[in-house]
């Protein structure tokens, strides 16, 4: 059994007359905690050039195979720290990506694979849009930040998501093939494509190629204009292969829970906003919309002590279980929002987030956030084995200071202090 310690720093100024996100205590507390999240998940990288998943006290778990989402969000996690001026990120970055190339990427057939064994063996025959997204995702994130093999990464994964994922008729990506692009199901989901927008935006802003823009912005239509409006603001997840609901889906629970995942509509929500951003602002209705699927998420599913319920079935509660990553992904959005139209309600959600977080996620004594807590608020691992994932948490830390809601990596705002 694990638990947290007092924190010993300020969460921000309590007495602050304005925004947290422009409150100088905040922004060190965020900093900090991102340099204590990079010092904990740093010593996972392997001889070999792979990464272990550490256990609560960060000890590799060192069993299992690596899975794309993994490598790719320890490339993009720490090449983002390392714009916002981290040191030390380098070799996981070389690592990660040399990985990615090397490993992941299958030469005889093109794309990458879910996931390889510790002998270098693919560990199943899958692929998915949902990796495939994480590997733009790191590719552009490792080109703003200078990483030489950057440029190849990103053209060779641009290639196949537009080659094999893409279905031009409905300006959305299918999830799934085999390693011979065989297909093997008619599945059609949101949070594939959730991650696409995240990650076509991040290759726009670093190469500026409309393309990807386009697209990104296909995906958003289809979500905002379509389904939200007619599903009460919420978002639906499964869909048929021709982009109907279907509401009785069930897949995997981490990745394809029944019903719908509340944590999504704050991810798409700032999404969205980054998007009509970056598009000059041209759709006045944007932050609307976005503001109705963020507010409609909150009122859906936040529990009466703390965090959030992981889905919803017709509107309802279904799985009460709470994970860390839609606490961080409502930061995100909340923040957003008081970057473009602050208001007082806005600000009391942004604070009480931070403090839950603090009180219940973030492990003050070794760093990192617990993924999962029980009905008491304690950590627990039944559905996540360890802390499996630094990119959610490290991106609720670094993105809320910069005043921008798109092009976010930005100068540190002063030295980070070592834990």
């Amino acid at each position: 059994m694990f638990s947290t310690t007092k924190p010993t720093q300020a969460i921000g100024d309590h007495g602050f007359d304005g925004l947290w996100i422009n409150d100088p205590v905040h922004h060190r507390f965020l900093r900090n905690d991102a340099q204590r999240q990079l010092d904990f998940f740093r010593p996972m990288l392997r001889a070999d050039g792979g990464f272990d998943v550490p256990d609560f006290a960060g000890t590799p778990l060192g069993h299992g195979p690596q899975e794309l989402h993994t490598t790719t969000r320890m490339v993009h996690s720490f090449a983002l720290a390392k714009q916002f001026g981290h040191s030390g990120c380098d070799d996981v970055i070389d690592a990660g990506m040399a990985f990615l190339w090397n490993l992941h990427r299958d030469a005889k057939h093109g794309g990458y694979l879910a996931a390889i064994n510790r002998d270098g063996t693919a560990a199943n025959d899958m692929k998915l849009a949902y990796g495939h997204s994480f590997v733009l995702l790191a590719a552009s994130t490792a080109k703003a930040a200078g990483h030489a093999d950057a440029d190849r990464l990103l053209s060779d994964v641009t290639d196949v998501l537009q080659s094999k994922f893409w279905e031009p008729a409905y300006g959305r990506f299918a999830d799934e093939f085999r390693a011979d692009w065989t297909p093997f199901s008619t599945y059609r989901g949101l949070n594939a494509n959730m991650h696409g927008v995240e990650a076509h935006l991040a290759a726009f802003e670093a190469t500026n190629d409309a393309a990807y823009l386009d697209r990104a912005g296909r995906i958003l239509a289809f979500f905002f204009d379509d389904l939200a409006p007619m599903h009460g603001w919420r978002l639906p997840e499964h869909f048929t292969q021709e982009w109907l609901v279907d509401a009785t889906y069930e897949g995997n629970p981490m990745f394809r829970p029944a019903g719908s995942t509340p944590g999504h509509s704050f991810e798409l929500g700032r999404l969205l906003l980054q998007y009509w951003d970056l598009t000059g602002r041209a759709d006045d209705g944007a932050p609307a919309k976005a503001r109705r699927v963020i507010t409609q998420a909150l009122s859906d599913a936040t529990r009466s002590d703390g965090g959030f319920v992981y889905t919803l079935e017709q509107g309802k509660v279904a799985k009460t279980d709470r994970y860390w990553w839609p606490v961080t992904e409502a930061i995100g959005a909340i923040a957003a929002l008081q970057k473009l139209a602050p208001n007082a309600a806005d600000e009391a959600t942004y604070r009480k987030l931070w403090a839950f977080a603090d009180a219940h996620l973030i492990d003050h004594d070794r760093g990192g956030w617990f993924p999962e807590l029980d009905n008491d608020g304690t950590p627990t691992s039944r559905q996540f084995l360890g802390k499996p994932d630094i990119y959610h948490a490290i991106q609720a830390d670094l993105f809320p200071p910069v005043p921008a809601l798109s092009r976010l990596s930005a100068p540190p705002l002063e030295p980070a202090k070592k834990s």
